[in-house]
């Protein structure tokens, strides 16, 4: 699967707990990456400087959907199984 164009919904919806340029802190879930683009496509792409978890984060059904807003919503439920109880 390839990612959707104009989505951008991985390098909002989750959370990186990694430091990213510009981001020390990592970023929360929810929260816009500063390296998304206007297009919805990442700035770090293909760079070293990428963080592991985007990189490891590849297009799938159950995580993107048919669209943007399934998207969303399949990769905050992901999130919310993620976060400590």
């Amino acid at each position: 699967m390839k990612c959707r164009m104009n989505c951008g919904a991985c390098c909002i919806a989750i959370s990186i707990s990694s430091p990213i340029p510009g981001m020390p802190q990592g970023k929360r879930a929810g929260e816009r990456c500063l390296h998304l683009q206007p297009d919805n496509l990442c700035g770090l792409f293909g760079k070293p400087e990428r963080p592991a978890v985007c990189s490891s984060f590849q297009p799938m059904a159950d995580t993107c959907g048919q669209s943007r807003a399934e998207a969303f919503a399949l990769i905050e439920v992901l999130e919310a199984a993620t976060r400590p109880s």
